[in-house]
């Protein structure tokens, strides 16, 4: 299959919810590290301290350990939606770019697209493996998965390379992102509607 003008529906959904999601972690992941460690378990979080939702917990836990395990839980989400992701896009070649893209716009956007699904791949694999090597393991929005094997050094290998490859990623998102403000701006090519939702 091979749409030569838009993204095949399903491609445009997931760019959308791990685009969203990622962003989400990142804010997410701030957030949740600024918390500090220790305190009072709690059966009930306002959510972000914002009084507009709260969540009743099954079984007690901190503030701190309620965001690490939504976190890791979003995370995990991601690391099984960008495996379809990549499976799809194997599948379903994309649509060629604009013919009125030089070659080094061109060869800049395929790195980049390259890079971001290794990024993407990367950073919740590497928060997976810190999960992993935890003393905690993985529950996925309360069911496990994945048991702690409690091995510090590793845990804190992967908690740098997590953050690094956050830090990579975002300025990728940012150099996408600022990409397609230069075509639809000054270009005024249109780019965006490969990707559009709504058409």
């Amino acid at each position: 299959m091979n749409n030569t003008i838009r993204y095949t529906k399903v491609a445009i959904i997931l760019h959308w919810l791990i685009g969203i999601a990622i962003l989400a972690l990142f804010a997410l992941g701030w957030y949740m590290n600024e918390l500090p460690k220790g305190g009072d378990k709690i059966t009930s979080i306002d959510l972000f301290d914002l009084g507009l939702y709260s969540i009743h917990l099954a079984e007690a836990a901190t503030s701190r350990t309620f965001y690490f395990n939504l976190h890791k839980s979003i995370g995990f989400t991601v690391f099984l939606l960008v495996g379809l992701r990549l499976y799809w896009r194997l599948m379903h070649r994309p649509p060629a770019l604009p013919d009125s893209m030089k070659r080094w716009e061109k060869v800049l956007a395929h790195g980049t697209h390259h890079l971001l699904y290794l990024m993407m791949v990367l950073m919740p694999a590497t928060g997976l493996l810190t999960t992993l090597y935890s003393k905690y393991g993985l529950h996925w929005f309360s069911v496990p998965v994945l048991p702690g094997l409690d091995n510090a050094g590793l845990r804190d290998f992967f908690v740098d390379a997590h953050e690094f490859s956050a830090t990579i990623l975002i300025l990728l998102i940012g150099l996408h992102i600022a990409a397609v403000f230069k075509h639809q701006l000054i270009d005024k090519d249109n780019i965006l509607k490969r990707m559009s939702l709504f058409q």
